[in-house]
């Protein structure tokens, strides 16, 4: 089943904007990221829930949303995210190096993210946003600082992984029917073996 759970669990970025992702199931979808091991265990992780409607139109613009295709400027009216939850790392509680935030924070998403695509929701994580604008956006304390966005939605388009070409090209492509294309290295070329015993 979790394997099943990750092959499906993609990067979405087109949503079906007036399908509403309810606030108990993003509720519970920020439990399993708390769940999630913390080095240290310095739990310093906190999130924002959006889903206001306008709060999430001022949002919108200070998002960036694929690095890959550089002429989309992200979803169209209609196709952008009906929720957002905002990943922020509170100082207050932080231990160690600000890379030890990161790893808590993969864990966390990676949580998250398949806990909503088990509900049919699924998610783009940007890291490409003013973080300034944000935090004036949010009205955010000194303590908190914003990490990642997570855009949430039911998904208006399809996403498949398929094997890397030959030449390595790792950029992710839509075709002519919309349908998003994500390149994987195999298995194979991401193992390495270990030297033989001496």
């Amino acid at each position: 089943m979790i394997e099943a759970l990750v092959r499906q669990t993609r990067t979405v970025r087109r949503f079906v904007e007036q399908k509403a992702v309810e606030t108990p199931l993003l509720r519970a979808w920020v439990d399993l990221a708390r769940l999630g091991g913390s080095a240290r265990n310095a739990q310093a992780l906190k999130y924002m829930i959006i889903t206001e409607a306008a709060l999430r139109a001022q949002l919108f613009p200070l998002l960036g949303w694929a690095g890959c295709l550089p002429d989309w400027p992200g979803p169209g009216p209609g196709e952008r995210p009906p929720a957002y939850i905002v990943c922020l790392l509170d100082d207050a509680l932080a231990r160690g190096p600000e890379t030890e935030a990161h790893f808590d924070l993969g864990v966390a998403t990676q949580n998250l993210l398949l806990g909503a695509a088990a509900h049919g929701v699924f998610g783009c994580r940007i890291g490409a946003f003013s973080a300034e604008k944000v935090q004036r956006l949010l009205g955010l304390e000194d303590r908190f600082r914003v990490l990642l966005v997570l855009a949430l939605g039911y998904p208006a388009e399809t996403v498949v992984v398929e094997e890397m070409r030959p030449e390595g090209d790792i950029r992710y492509w839509r075709d002519e029917q919309g349908v998003h294309h994500v390149p994987k290295r195999s298995l194979a070329e991401v193992l390495v073996s270990p030297p033989a015993p001496k």
